[in-house]
């Protein structure tokens, strides 16, 4: 093995298999997909260490771009309980990374991207590695892609202090929606699940991530 297969390896028993994460279809992910190829190039040596890696910088108004670790990233999408005939949406998928990851285990996936240059690049790099079944969309995070949906699955990359109806309505019955919600720097990944119209929620487990562009909450005025 290479010394970057040998990193996969070690992140996925080190990092991954021991904090929760039983999925072997999702542990084979994750240990085949080269993290490697979604982040710049200075800051490959880092790829494999359980932290954010930073793929764009802050730029007209919105936060810095990055990936979520590979713990609470693995153990979200577990949380999805994804299966291979499912359709998936992929919400801030920057570099693609995470929509590698989907593509093992869903039947097709939609990867959405505010930023065109990383949403170009994370095209580019699903082709290099004859990733199929998966496609990078541009547009406003917070309004999914519906002309895509209704999805089985819809994964969000980050922190949000909310999740917008807009996304929730483009969810199946008994579709899932997980994402990290935070509010005054405390997140819990969560699972949100629609139930014949009626959506609900349970948060799974304390976690962090980088804040997802778009869904920044008004500030309210006081008089």
């Amino acid at each position: 093995m290479n010394d970057y297969a040998v990193a996969r390896h070690n992140m996925v028993e080190s990092q991954i298999r021991p904090n929760q994460v039983t999925d072997a279809r999702l542990l084979r992910a994750m240990r085949d997909i080269p993290r490697e190829s979604f982040v710049p190039a200075s800051l490959r040596p880092l790829a494999y260490m359980e932290e954010e890696i930073p793929v764009a910088p802050p730029r007209q108004g919105r936060p810095q771009r990055s990936l979520v670790s590979p713990m609470p990233l693995a153990r979200m999408i577990q949380l999805a309980e994804i299966r291979p005939d499912h359709l998936v949406l992929d919400v801030g998928c920057t570099t693609g990374y995470s929509t590698a990851i989907l593509s093992r285990l869903a039947d097709s996936v939609v990867g959405l991207e505010c930023d065109e240059g990383l949403a170009e690049r994370a095209g580019q790099t699903l082709m290099e590695l004859e990733v199929d079944n998966a496609a990078v969309v541009s547009g406003f995070l917070p309004d999914g892609y519906a002309s895509e949906g209704p999805y089985d699955a819809i994964f969000l990359n980050g922190a949000v202090p909310m999740v917008p109806d807009s996304l929730m309505s483009q969810l199946k019955d008994d579709g899932r929606l997980v994402t990290i919600v935070a509010v005054r720097n405390f997140g819990q990944a969560t699972l949100f699940r629609n139930g014949a119209g009626h959506v609900n929620q349970r948060p799974a487990f304390d976690a962090s991530g980088p804040a997802l562009p778009g869904f920044e909450l008004e500030k309210e005025f006081v008089f």
